[in-house]
């Protein structure tokens, strides 16, 4: 069976006349004839009673009709669907990112894009950036979210493109503030004011660059940070907080967070930042994420000149 067939079988089952419909498929009668034996041959079923006088639908014929429609309306669609999924307008897109994103660059990003490509399928998964490295060479996501690894050592299948740079603040319980533990100067904090404080962080595994920034930032304060609890999540690290596990340095952005019984104070002198950026496979052909990247690097370059 063939799309020629369901044609022929639908102009006969909509004139109910081999002639007039031999006659609008620009055809002679023997030929639609011969395909339409042709095609209740394959199927072992009758789609037409005929008589010398009139044609008429079987049962089975009648119920098949628009199934046959519907098969041949979606065939006219494959064109035009190709296009699409080809200028990256229709298919699906997986994003990986880590969980500072989700405070600043991805909310944002992903309603653009929703906007502009209502039609693809977006797939977000929150991940380190150590696990959205592997996840990239393993195919289970198309572009992901990172802080990016210190210097060069960016695998050469994989490329990076910087979308933010966010100073980072000091995460505190409120109730050391309000018991006078730590009180900041102008609303801020120098550094050696939390020194003695327990010192919330990723594990270096998981975000070596955003664990080296942090532990440098006191080193080159000539300061040796107490090391308390580690965690992967940032708002699990912000819960630690509130719970008067510690400090964190954390990124300005989580201030969007308002979670109860956390202040995020900015530091004093030069604070140190973090970077958020996209990275995906440099063998990728797929348009969906080529619109993406296209995106991001056209609000980039909006934010850098308005």
């Amino acid at each position: 069976m063939d799309l020629r067939q369901l044609r022929h079988f639908l102009a006969v089952a909509e004139e109910l006349n081999f002639s007039r419909a031999a006659e609008r498929l620009r055809m002679t009668q023997p030929p639609l004839s011969q395909s339409i034996l042709a095609l209740e041959a394959e199927l072992g079923v009758r789609l037409f009673a005929r008589t010398k006088r009139s044609v008429s639908l079987t049962p089975v014929g009648a119920d098949w009709l628009p199934h046959a429609r519907r098969l041949l309306a979606d065939a006219a669609e494959l064109p035009g669907v190709a296009r699409r999924l080809a200028q990256g307008e229709l298919g699906t897109l997986r994003i990986g990112f880590v969980s500072t994103a989700d405070y600043s660059v991805l909310p944002d990003l992903v309603s653009r894009y929703k906007a502009r490509f209502p039609d693809v399928a977006l797939s977000l998964r929150e991940m380190t950036s150590d696990l959205q490295v592997e996840a990239l060479f393993d195919g289970a996501i198309d572009v992901g979210l990172i802080i990016p690894p210190p210097g060069p050592s960016l695998h050469p299948m994989l490329v990076y493109r910087r979308l933010i740079s966010e100073l980072l603040v000091v995460a505190v319980p409120e109730r050391w503030l309000a018991s006078g533990r730590i009180v900041p100067r102008s609303g801020r904090l120098r550094l050696a004011q939390i020194a003695a404080e327990p010192l919330i962080l990723f594990p270096r595994r998981s975000s070596p660059s955003f664990h080296d920034v942090i532990t440098g930032y006191y080193t080159s304060n000539d300061i040796v940070p107490q090391m308390g609890q580690e965690a992967i999540q940032m708002q699990t690290i912000i819960s630690l907080v509130s719970a008067g596990m510690g400090v964190a340095l954390v990124p300005r952005s989580l201030e969007n967070l308002g979670r109860t019984g956390v202040r995020c104070l900015p530091l004093q002198g030069t604070p140190p930042a973090i970077e958020t950026g996209l990275i995906w496979r440099r063998d990728s052909a797929l348009p969906t994420l080529s619109r993406l990247v296209a995106m991001a690097h056209a609000r980039k370059e909006s934010g850098r000149h308005g």
